[in-house]
């Protein structure tokens, strides 16, 4: 995308980066909520400006993320990548910049170590891979990296997803085979530490083995949602259902127990999908209530 729509917090010793790819996209809330409407946006005063349009459209990012411990370069979910072919126009055909973003950071692609993907949809693993121009084949990103895979995730996508006929294989013959095939994978439990003050917690429901990222550095906590949820408007709804949860009911109970978990906590929560401000709290309000407090608002 662009350097100048780049954040970074600070979490203790540790500092997370977005990397934007497709910046402020708007539609409409059912996209995220099947059953939910304008009026409801519109309703909720806290969205707005950040998080809805005065119309009751939702706004959102995709992003991904870059980890940074005093002695780990980790990405968490690669976003789509540049120059692909997929299901929907918004997302054909990308610019490069990613990599030019990761490396204002003082990262090269040859400096990243382990590459993290909550789970296996398109838009979490793009940049796991880019095409060779001369040859046309798709190529590890990062050489250096050990690619971390839910176990149970890439074994669904495998046995069952990837033959339902629902669901284009595309990105996976193209981000997430080539890793395996050269050995750089590696298939991990849901609740997997993938560096000191860095670990994995289970969010199935989404996907059948999606999991979250939790940081933490000097007594100072975040965590990065994945697709448990993609809108703020999820922290003050959590028991509705998702339109894009491979299994509602797990995902509603998913939302329910992260929302409980992490309300009122001081818990930095970044939403891999959450429009500006990315990171904030989630808390309950004066009515009993919760929702999305952004940073700096």
């Amino acid at each position: 995308m662009a350097k100048d729509t780049m954040m970074s917090w600070q979490v203790g010793d540790v500092k997370i980066t977005r990397i934007v790819e497709i910046y402020n996209f708007t539609d409409n809330i059912n996209m995220t909520m099947p059953d939910a409407t304008a009026e409801e946006v519109i309703a909720m005063k806290w969205l707005h400006p950040h998080y809805a349009t005065p119309e009751g459209l939702q706004r959102m990012n995709f992003q991904g993320f870059v980890v940074q411990t005093p002695d780990r370069n980790i990405v968490v979910d690669s976003c789509i990548g540049a120059g692909r072919e997929r299901d929907f126009d918004v997302f054909c055909d990308l610019p490069e910049g990613f990599l030019e973003d990761l490396e204002s950071l003082g990262i090269t692609r040859h400096d990243v170590d382990t590459v993290m993907c909550t789970h296996l949809h398109f838009d979490h693993v793009g940049w796991n891979t880019y095409k060779d121009p001369e040859t046309g084949e798709y190529k590890p990103t990062f050489p250096n990296a050990k690619y971390l895979f839910g176990a149970k995730e890439y074994k669904a996508w495998q046995e069952v997803i990837r033959h339902d006929g629902h669901h284009s294989d595309n990105h996976l013959v193209e981000c997430v085979d080539p890793i395996v095939e050269l050995g750089l994978a590696e298939f991990i439990e849901a609740d997997h530490v993938i560096a000191p003050g860095v670990h994995c917690e289970p969010s199935h429901g989404h996907t059948p083995g999606h999991v979250h990222v939790c940081i933490e550095s000097r007594g100072e906590r975040a965590v990065i949602t994945g697709d448990l949820m993609h809108h703020p408007m999820q922290c003050a709804m959590p028991h509705r259902h998702a339109t894009f949860d491979m299994d509602k009911d797990s995902g509603k109970a998913t939302r329910m127990g992260f929302v409980e978990k992490y309300k009122d906590s001081g818990v930095v929560v970044i939403g891999a999908h959450f429009f500006d401000p990315t990171a904030g709290h989630i808390e309950t309000g004066d009515d009993g209530e919760t929702w999305f407090h952004g940073l700096g608002l």
